[in-house]
This record gives structure tokens, sequence and C-alpha cells, in this order.
């Protein structure tokens, strides 16, 4: 008799324990999470698109010896702006002024020898006019007269090549430039073509190499039609982070695409009054956007980056929706949306650690911990 009630009190301890279940869940589901909300809107975005550069000359030398010898002389300061036509290298020149010497020197028997032979030729020529003078001699006469001319003509060349030889012997400034360290010394033995003594490059003004890719080359061959003087459509970031205050120009693009690469080089001028920019320094080029102006902005912040995508949550009544953007350009602590919200949408901008799709919200700025509570969780 005493199990009679048993199942009676096992049926009653379920029924209570499912009611327990059931009233701890209620107690314990997830409240709206407290978020603030702003509209999507419309306004002026003004944008650039950055691309990797160099900074090159546009005039930039390299200076080699056209002839052999010992350097005897060496007439500039080491990093110094030269001016066109200065002397800066001397090499010995005792060997080519002689040879020059010895060229005119040659140079002036050979016309001794012309003129007595055009002498020659014209006495025999009127003997034989006369008949007192055989004809093989008058003959003989006028092949040394054009002997004569011919060794004038060789001489005379002789004396323009040593000439050559001795001016290369002294090397000058090819334009104003700045010059770099130089690569001999005095006493140093050079060879033509072979020795490089130094390089000079101008610095005012100058240039900034990049290369775009193919899809982009018609793009920029209607900025350089159209550009006709500097705007702000080329800026300039230094490598120290620091905006150069010149805006520049397309100087020239490049005659075709790389096959290899698949990309073309594009040169902007600059100029450099200050001496800002020398030649082989990185930078970073900004190229204004011809899709800026119009466009959809919202605070970067609102923004969730997942896997290499973007969502942002947009507040429906009640309910958190995730929608996937496409993302362009920041512009400052915004972001351009270019697809997957339209003007007018309340994103979510505060309040996002917690939300999931389909979440409850309220609007209301997030709750902060307690001072102690943060501290503690330091």
């Amino acid at each position: 008799m005493k199990y009679k009630y048993i199942p009676l009190i096992l049926f009653i301890s379920s029924a209570t324990w499912v009611s327990c279940s059931k009233s701890q869940k209620k107690n314990t589901a997830l409240p709206p999470t407290p978020v603030n909300v702003q509209a999507v809107e419309k306004t002026d975005a003004t944008y650039y698109d950055q691309f990797p550069g160099t900074v090159v000359a546009l005039n930039s030398v390299e200076l080699r010896s056209q002839v052999t010898g010992f350097i005897t002389g060496i007439y500039f300061k080491e990093g110094e702006v030269v001016p066109k036509g200065k002397v800066l290298y001397e090499i010995d020149r005792r060997l080519y002024e002689a040879t020059y010497q010895q060229a005119k020197a040659n140079l002036a028997s050979s016309q001794a020898s012309l003129v007595r032979a055009q002498k020659d030729a014209d006495r025999y020529t009127q003997l034989l006019k006369q008949d007192a003078v055989a004809r093989q001699i008058v003959d003989n006469a006028i092949a040394t007269l054009e002997t004569s001319r011919s060794q004038v003509a060789a001489s005379a060349a002789a004396v323009k090549s040593a000439q050559a030889n001795l001016s290369y012997a002294i090397i000058k400034a090819p334009f104003t430039g700045r010059i770099g360290i130089s690569q001999v010394r005095l006493g140093a033995q050079v060879t033509p073509g072979s020795t490089l003594l130094n390089t000079i490059s101008s610095e005012n003004p100058i240039a900034v190499d990049f290369v775009v890719d193919e899809s982009n080359i018609d793009r920029f061959v209607k900025l350089q039609n159209k550009a006709l003087k500097q705007d702000s459509t080329f800026k300039l970031q230094l490598s120290d982070g620091q905006a150069y205050n010149h805006p520049g120009k397309i100087a020239v693009i490049d005659r075709g695409v790389n096959n290899q690469t698949g990309t073309m080089r594009v040169r902007i001028r600059f100029p450099n009054p200050q001496n800002e920019l020398v030649d082989g320094m990185s930078c970073v080029l900004n190229v204004l956007n011809t899709a800026s102006g119009n466009q959809l902005v919202i605070p970067y912040k609102a923004v969730v980056e997942q896997m290499g995508e973007f969502f942002v949550f947009v507040a429906q009544d009640t309910i958190a929706k995730q929608h996937k953007i496409k993302i362009g350009p920041k512009v400052k602590s915004n972001v351009v949306v270019l697809g997957g919200i339209k003007e007018g949408d309340q994103i979510i901008t505060e309040g996002l650690q917690k939300l999931r799709d389909g979440g409850h919200i309220t609007l209301g700025a997030p709750k902060q911990a307690p001072q102690s509570q943060q501290q503690a969780g330091k």
C-alpha cells in the first residue's frame, strides 16, 4: 500500500520541474540592446585614390669621361647646385694639347704643299699651251695638286679630332642641377665610357612616377587632355605622412603597356621651389576620384568587417537587420558606401558589440559599466 502513491508523486514532481524551467527561461531572456542610430544621408564627398610613387628628376645625367687619362682637377663642392657650363673635372690635358698642336702644324704644312702644287699645276698648264712642256708633266702636276688638297682635308679633320679630345679633357655641367658625391678623386685614372665620375640632376620642377593598370589608362588620358594647369587633381603625401603643399599635373604617359605586368607608367610634374622633393624618394600620390560628389556617407565606426566583407545594422522598429554593403574610400572618420543601403535608412552607430542579425534593440546610448567594474576588468 505504501507504494500506491509513488506514480502520482513522480508526476507532480515532473510537472513542477517543467514549470520551474519555463519560468527560469522566461526570467533569463536577453533584454533589448540599447543602441544609437543615425540616418543615412547623401553629402558632397571628395576623396582620392592612392598610388605608390617615386620622385624622379626630369633631367638626370651620369658624367663619364670621353678620353682616357688622370684626374688633375675637381672644381666643385659635392652636393651643391652647379650652373650650366661650369667646369667640374679636368683630365690631364698635356698629351691632348700636344696632339692638337701637332695636328695644326700638319695642317699648315699641308696647306703650304697645296699652295706649291697649285702654282706648279698653273705653271705647267700655261707651258702646255705653248707646247713648251710634255703632257705627262702637266698630268703629274695636276695629280700632285689633288693629292695636296686631300692632305689638307685630312689634316683639317685631324685638327678637329684633336681639338675635340682636348675639349673632352674638360668636363662641364650640361645643365643647371645638383651634383652628387664624386666617384673619383684627384689622380684617379679614368677610362672612356666606363668610369663613372658623378651624377647631376635637376630639382625644380621635379616629377613623380607611378604605374596604373590597364583599366585606369583611359582615366588618365582624359585627365591629361583636361589638365591644362595645376589644380587639386594630383596631391602628394610624403613618406613621413606630411602633405606636400604644391599640386601637380600630368607631364607624360608612357608609350605602351608592359606586357608582363599589364601596367603603364605615368609621370606627374610638381614644382619644387624649396627642394623638399629629392630624386629617388618614395611617396604616395593622391589622385582625385572622378566619382567624388554627392554620395552616401556613414560613420566608419558603424561598419562591421567579417571575413573580408563589410556589414552594417539597420534599425527596423525594434529589430536590428544586418545588411552587407560595398564600401568606397574613407573620408576622414566617415566612409563612402557604394551599395547595400539607401538614403534614409537608420543605421546603428553604437552598441554593435552585442548585436546579432534579428536581435531586439531599444533606442538610447549603451550603458557604461561602473568605473569599479571597468578597473576590475582591466
